[in-house]
């Protein structure tokens, strides 16, 4: 399922014993585009310090009850590594939370997780957990920053970054919501973050290697529930580029 991350801000979040909390924004990598952590607001349980959750415990979203199913007890959160909320995540961090849970390190293949193309929820199939890459020099971005920067095309700026849309199955970010009001009124486009062809961290900026003429002649996007698999060919016909779909399904 495709689903807006600004529309699962204030989720509720139920763990197996109580709700936790809500959700307040996500971190992830700028190599795969790929959410790694959500970010709880867990109000006044546990101050000063933030609540990350992990995809691999994240069970279900639940639109109708607008609410997130989590794999794990209040107690085995609690006692989780804490991360103070003024730091930034660090690799230290990650590998004692990945340690902690018992997760297979999602920086330790050539795959979006790891040695897996998909999250591997299965603990029976991990056959233990692979030794940390040092190879990935990872950096995790927010979503609520990376929201508002500008997008440029190849010749001239397009607009800005409104959104994202996620794959819920994989947790994978599957298109940047780009609103393009300046240029062309009224109109939001969808841009995959495999056809990114630099980001200015600095600047605020993401560089598209397409033509702003190509952007403007895109299909509109209207809502992430009518995003099906033939809206998406008909958006990757147009620009003459393979679907993500044809590579996953090969890994499968």
């Amino acid at each position: 399922m495709f689903i807006k991350i600004k529309a699962l801000h204030g989720y509720k979040l139920q763990s197996q014993d109580g709700e936790i909390g809500r959700v307040n924004e996500f971190y992830f990598d700028d190599r795969y585009w790929t959410i790694r952590y959500l970010v709880a607001d867990t109000g006044t349980w546990l101050t000063g310090r933030q609540v990350l959750i992990s995809p691999y415990a994240l069970k279900e979203v639940v639109p109708n009850e607008h609410h997130l199913d989590v794999a794990l007890t209040k107690k085995r959160i609690e006692n989780s590594p804490a991360l103070d909320t003024h730091k930034p995540v660090s690799q230290q961090f990650e590998s004692e939370y990945y340690d902690y849970y018992s997760y297979p390190y999602y920086w330790s293949g050539s795959y979006v997780w790891g040695n897996y193309p998909s999250i591997e929820r299965d603990r029976s199939k991990w056959g233990g957990v692979a030794k940390p890459s040092d190879n990935w020099d990872r950096h995790l971005r927010s979503t609520k920053e990376v929201t508002g920067y500008h997008v440029q095309a190849l010749d001239g700026e397009i607009g800005h970054i409104t959104d994202f849309v996620v794959d819920d199955a994989t947790w994978t970010i599957r298109y940047l919501i780009v609103g393009t009001k300046n240029w062309w009124p009224g109109k939001q486009v969808l841009i995959s973050p495999l056809w990114i062809e630099r980001v200015s961290w600095a600047e605020s900026k993401v560089v598209i290697n397409l033509s702003r003429e190509a952007i403007q002649e895109s299909p509109e996007f209207t809502s992430e529930a009518l995003i099906s698999r033939d809206f998406e060919t008909n958006l990757y016909d147009h620009y003459n580029r393979k679907g993500y779909w044809i590579d996953e399904l090969a890994n499968a």
